[in-house]
């Protein structure tokens, strides 16, 4: 399997104290990949030895099979901590001055991404006007601009409300579907990683504890949808001959636990809804991903 980056053994110390233990990830091109590990662990110093704003001890780096980093870089966007921009300067001129230095000839890429991020009416407000999660949108314009292959992301949605979560989870889906993006992310806010990464990688003290597809995940913390609708055999005839599901059973409740495909709800959805049954119940059940890590972790790592 060809891999669009992989991190072998790395390890950083930091004044005798090992920050990064022989830490080791291979990601597949068009995936979103989840870092997850409590304050400390070593999350930004494994992303800054990726972005080369710090060397590694021991261990190797390959971006597209290659070990020349510098070149490879070019096809790679970074926000590691807090996005880089002039504050003193607008959202289209930060953009602006990021093209001419890139050399990107497209102008119109400009207005496209400003609007694709949500800032296309800020005008002449500079930068440091923006709020926090204005800056976390123009950083990741910044990113998309130069048509990366690989975004790596660190805490990209810290500081915005709700809806600009789901905002930055909707654009970052976009851009793995529509160009085939490779994405690593690091985040706290584990419902959101939950509802956005197709793996994880869970890291502690520098090492990294387990690697997982979210199916694996799915598999490991026992969930499944409760499905009820007003006529169940009719509904499990519409799971087999137009879904395709098999891995279920039906309660004393006349209750439909599914157990496959869960990561496909909204097809379930529609397609039991587009034959003409009424949906009483449709809800996901199990261990969450937050609960799943403190397993892993520890409860004082929380």
């Amino acid at each position: 399997m060809d891999y669009v980056m992989e991190l072998d053994g790395l390890s950083k110390s930091y004044g005798g104290k090992r920050v990064v233990d022989s830490f080791s990830l291979k990601m597949e091109k068009g995936h979103i990949y989840g870092l997850i590990g409590p304050n400390g662990a070593g999350k930004t110093t494994v992303m800054k030895m990726m972005a080369g704003l710090t060397g590694a001890d021991a261990g190797s780096i390959r971006f597209f099979g290659s070990e020349d980093l510098d070149k490879m870089r070019d096809r790679i966007s970074f926000i590691i901590e807090e996005p880089y921009m002039d504050l003193n300067m607008t959202a289209r001129q930060n953009m602006e001055y990021l093209r001419l230095l890139r050399g990107i000839p497209d102008k119109s890429r400009i207005d496209e991404l400003l609007s694709f991020v949500g800032l296309e009416n800020t005008g002449k407000k500079p930068a440091k006007q923006f709020s926090l999660g204005m800056r976390q949108r123009l950083g990741l314009a910044m990113s998309i601009l130069p048509g990366p292959e690989i975004m790596v992301l660190d805490e990209p949605i810290n500081g915005l409300d709700p809806e600009g979560i789901i905002d930055i989870r909707n654009m970052l889906k976009e851009l793995c579907s529509s160009r085939n993006m490779t994405i690593l992310i690091s985040s706290h806010i584990l419902k959101e990683l939950s509802e956005l990464c197709t793996d994880y990688a869970i890291i502690r003290e520098g090492k990294l504890v387990e690697e997982l597809s979210h199916e694996e995940l799915l598999q490991k913390t026992h969930t499944r949808l409760a499905l009820q609708t007003d006529d169940v055999a009719r509904t499990a005839t519409i799971l087999e001959d137009k879904l395709n599901l098999h891995d279920y059973k039906i309660t004393h409740e006349n209750e439909i636990l599914i157990y496959e495909r869960l990561d496909d709800l909204r097809t379930i959805s529609k397609t039991v809804t587009d034959h003409g049954l009424i949906i009483t119940r449709f809800n996901l059940e199990g261990e969450s991903l937050e609960e799943y890590y403190i397993g892993k972790v520890g409860e004082n790592h929380e």
